[in-house]
């Protein structure tokens, strides 16, 4: 395994001192050596994929110096417009190192990663992107990095080195601490609790979703009212939107986490000026990226009430108390929407969380059939 200070002190040695990206959990140890070793403002958790493209590329607009984006390999598809259309040699030519996570690695099973997996080497082919599957021994590491540096800046081009699971060591992070008292799972069991008969959810992917099912199977219940979104990372208040206009009748609660609403804040919005009335967003927000190793997001130094009645919902509302909880519930379930619950919540959930044992396809099925069954 990689150790990751000798990694991040290469890059050094190399000329990378500026680091941007979105977390992955492939990735979790490198990232929390850069988030420590980094220098004020040199070091951005980015919104999305394509965002830690754009700020690593003005950094070499101001400074001639090359900056590395870390992400995971879904994430390419946010990457590959400001990939092809600003860094690309036959556009603006900006050097930058690419550190992607192979999440789905063929031979290696995870559901929403399945495709993307499949793809992604030869998703840097055709962006005409070279790589190198990153190996594990040290020298080889230096050697390929000092290689890679002095190709990004002759022909000023990306580059991309891709990360099997296991290639970096353990890194010990820093563990922050909130006060908050309800963990994620206890506020997501009284969403359930609350929920009207015939509504349905849309959770986010991560942990959400998988306590979701974990919920739903502790107390033998159905899971056909439930659209869980393994991958698709800040889409999934796009899909419930959909759901809502199709179905008006039926309140549509999209279950968001901060970092998935950040990644795509525009949807918030669209979903306003629409203004389907039995939309009712609830984000469950610790100021993180925890499912991919607990990075931190904005989302505890941002007013997301405030911002989603700017952008045209009808209520918006904050609890933290479990009993403030539940009132707001009952407030979210009557309010013409669209309408948003931000439920403040502690890091850290328990270590034994399991996955969906269904597959998604076998998902979308249930959901669609509860859906024609009870219109």
């Amino acid at each position: 395994m990689l150790d990751c200070n000798q990694f991040y002190d290469c890059l050094q040695k190399n000329g990378i001192e500026f680091f941007s990206g979105v977390p992955d959990s492939l990735l979790k140890d490198i990232c929390a050596c850069i988030e420590e070793r980094a220098k004020h403002r040199q070091h951005f958790i980015a919104a999305n994929e394509g965002s830690a493209i754009a700020i690593s590329a003005g950094y070499h607009l101001a400074t001639g110096k090359t900056g590395l984006v870390y992400l995971q390999n879904s994430g390419l598809g946010n990457a590959v417009n400001p990939l092809t259309s600003l860094t690309d040699p036959e556009v603006y030519g900006i050097p930058i190192l690419l550190l992607i996570g192979w999440r789905g690695e063929p031979g290696i099973s995870e559901p929403q990663h399945k495709k993307q997996g499949k793809i992604t080497l030869k998703m840097l082919e055709l962006l005409g992107i070279p790589f190198t599957v990153l190996p594990p021994d040290v020298s080889e590491t230096v050697s390929i990095i000092s290689e890679t540096c002095k190709a990004m800046r002759e022909n000023h081009a990306p580059y991309a080195l891709v990360v099997r699971k296991g290639t970096f060591a353990s890194y010990p992070k820093k563990t922050r601490k909130l006060s908050f008292p309800l963990q994620r799972e206890e506020a997501t069991q009284l969403v359930l609790e609350k929920l009207p008969q015939n509504a349905v959810i849309v959770s986010t992917t991560g942990k959400i979703s998988r306590e979701i099912f974990e919920l739903r199977e502790l107390k033998r219940q159905s899971h056909a009212q439930d659209f869980l979104t393994v991958g698709s990372m800040g889409h999934c208040s796009q899909i419930a939107l959909g759901i809502a206009s199709a179905s008006p009748h039926r309140s549509v609660v999209c279950l968001d986490g901060d970092g998935s609403v950040i990644m795509h804040m525009g949807s918030l919005g669209i979903i306003g000026k629409n203004g389907p009335e039995n939309f009712k967003h609830i984000v469950l927000n610790n100021g993180a990226h925890e499912s991919v190793g607990g990075q931190p997001t904005v989302g505890l130094d941002i007013d997301l009430p405030s911002i989603s009645k700017a952008c045209g919902y009808v209520e918006a509302f904050t609890a933290t108390e479990k009993e403030d909880v539940l009132q707001k519930l009952d407030l979210l379930w009557k309010a013409k929407g669209p309408a948003l619950l931000e439920i403040r919540i502690n890091l850290e959930g328990r270590q034994n969380l399991g996955r969906p044992t269904s597959t998604p396809s076998d998902n979308k099925i249930a959901f669609m059939n509860f859906l024609n069954r009870s219109q």
